[in-house]
């Protein structure tokens, strides 16, 4: 059995994790922690929640046991911290936040509001998209885990690398979340209930953190740093609880179009958890929610093509990736608890 604890394992992230662990047979959860929940046991706690074995909150400062993977499920200052520590004491680490994601520090400082105080530990990390960097992710022994609206554009968009010098300046993307992929987990008054039943409304329009990250892992490197390409994103929250759409539309030439969907279906195709749709109306957040599914689809008239994705926030988006990269980093199946 594999050794696992998770950090910050009473929030959203942290719980799904939890509930995908109970399918796996070769990982045991032997340490969690919440800073809110010392002492409680994990089913007092959640008792709507099941795990197999009985496991008790600890604080974030306690001794993890020294063979286990450790999963970062924790604000972005917290895992800043951690990180360094956890990895000089051997540990392999996920990290669920945003805080070993982009590698120019003023990027990052910039979308993130706060100092990055750790940033040479940014070499170390491996971005944890499996479909791209499944072989780096097997050797590594830091993995930082991609945000939810990064992965439902990433994919798509960084198939197309070969064919990005065609594209028209900007590619946008108008995205849509559930309050669990927004911002509900701090609480703000923006994203309660009462605020968000019967609503609709966009949020952080061109500020939003994932922006940066989506045009560093999904771009040509060349034509990112030319300025000959850009990613214009913006968020909308919807009154559901999980579950991202993303509209990515692209402005190229009617010939580089054509060939967009066979590409999109192609590569789908050599990927457990990518599934290719014929038509975009096929693509729903029903579909996806509590799975690592991400569906994409694409429809094409002359030099414009729209392509949908749709995946659950909590699993593809955070805590299924998660264990997907455990498995890759642990030598398993990388369907193991996932399918």
């Amino acid at each position: 059995m594999k050794e696992l604890a998770i950090i910050g394992a009473g929030g959203y992230t942290g719980r799904e994790l939890i509930r995908l662990l109970n399918n796996h047979s070769e990982f045991q959860l032997l340490h969690i922690t919440s800073n809110q929940l010392v002492g409680k046991s994990y089913q007092e706690s959640f008792p709507q929640d099941k795990y197999r074995n009985e496991i008790y909150f600890q604080n974030h400062e306690s001794e993890i046991p020294s063979n286990a993977t450790v999963v970062l499920a924790t604000p972005n200052e917290t895992s800043m911290e951690l990180v360094p520590r956890l990895l000089e004491k051997g540990h392999r680490v996920i990290d669920l936040s945003g805080s070993y994601r982009l590698h120019d520090r003023d990027i990052f400082e910039k979308n993130y509001k706060i100092k990055h105080t750790h940033f040479d530990y940014m070499k170390k990390a491996v971005f944890g998209l499996p479909e791209f960097y499944a072989s780096q992710i097997r050797d590594s022994e830091f993995v930082s885990n991609p945000g939810c609206f990064a992965t439902s554009s990433i994919i798509p968009i960084r198939i197309l690398r070969s064919m990005q010098d065609k594209f028209k300046s900007s590619i946008v993307i108008d995205s849509k979340t559930g309050v669990s992929g927004a911002g509900g987990r701090t609480e703000e008054v923006g994203f309660l209930f009462t605020n968000t039943y019967e609503n609709f409304r966009s949020y952080k329009v061109l500020g939003h953190q994932h922006e940066p990250e989506i045009a560093e892992y999904s771009l040509d490197p060349d034509l990112l740093a030319s300025g000959r390409l850009e990613i214009v994103f913006t968020p909308h929250l919807l009154p559901v609880y999980r579950g991202i759409l993303s509209t990515i539309y692209i402005q190229t030439d009617p010939t580089t179009a054509s060939k967009i969907p066979d590409l999109l279906k192609a590569f789908c195709k050599e990927h457990a958890f990518l599934r290719y749709k014929e038509n975009p109306e096929e693509i729903e957040l029903k579909f996806v929610q509590n799975t690592n599914y991400l569906d994409i689809s694409a429809k094409v008239r002359n030099g414009t093509v729209v392509i949908v994705t749709a995946l659950d926030n909590l699993v593809k988006g955070a805590a299924g990736q998660a264990l997907q990269n455990l498995n890759i980093m642990h030598s398993l199946p990388e369907t193991m608890g996932l399918i």
